[in-house]
């Protein structure tokens, strides 16, 4: 296990687009207005913990259920690749119900550490040393907290237009990975 630059930024990347704190922005916002107050702090390092626990635990479980890691990385590569779709065209495949509280719930999980960032972790694991995603989690969380701290100010700066490049720009780089995920994990289905 060695730490790989390529890898880790790679993985940071790829975890930047799914996650999507940027495109979260306007839902941050309005879970702000209607709570008053969204802890920051305590909503990155409850996500990073899931994510953490998922990524070492995740594969154990898919274990114990007899799927191996080709297998969910191809499914989480269709999950990407819907993400990507809603990003590029602005359209919502998957709508969670409205949020009643900012709590951890709403905002660790499922908006931080959700179902596509758990999906992407266990694909990314197939692809990459388990420390270079560590280290990508980090980053990502390091990036998630001060996007939580400064939400109000970034939507002032980027403006509508702005944050809706950001999203689209992204799409394109998550579908373009999904792709890739794909192609290297297929054959690994056939071969097993």
């Amino acid at each position: 296990m060695e730490l790989n630059l390529r890898e880790i930024a790679s993985a940071t990347l790829v975890l930047f687009a799914v996650i999507d704190i940027v495109g979260s922005i306007p839902v941050v916002i309005s879970l702000r207005k209607k709570v008053g107050h969204i802890q920051s702090g305590k909503a990155s390092i409850v996500a990073a913990s899931i994510m953490v626990a998922f990524l070492f635990v995740g594969e154990e479980i898919l274990k114990l259920i007899a799927i191996d890691v080709n297998s969910f990385a191809v499914a989480g590569s269709f999950v990407l690749f819907f993400i990507a779709i809603e990003m590029i065209l602005g359209i919502t495949l998957y709508k969670d119900d409205e949020p009643h509280t900012a709590s951890i719930v709403p905002l660790a999980f499922p908006l931080i550490a959700g179902v596509g960032t758990l999906t992407t972790l266990l694909s990314l694991r197939a692809e990459y040393q388990v420390v270079n995603i560590g280290v990508a989690i980090v980053l990502n969380i390091i990036f998630v907290y001060l996007v939580l701290k400064s939400s109000t100010r970034i939507e002032r700066i980027l403006g509508p237009s702005g944050l809706s490049i950001i999203r689209k720009v992204f799409g394109v780089v998550l579908l373009a990975i999904a792709v890739k995920l794909f192609a290297s994990n297929i054959q690994g289905l056939f071969q097993a």
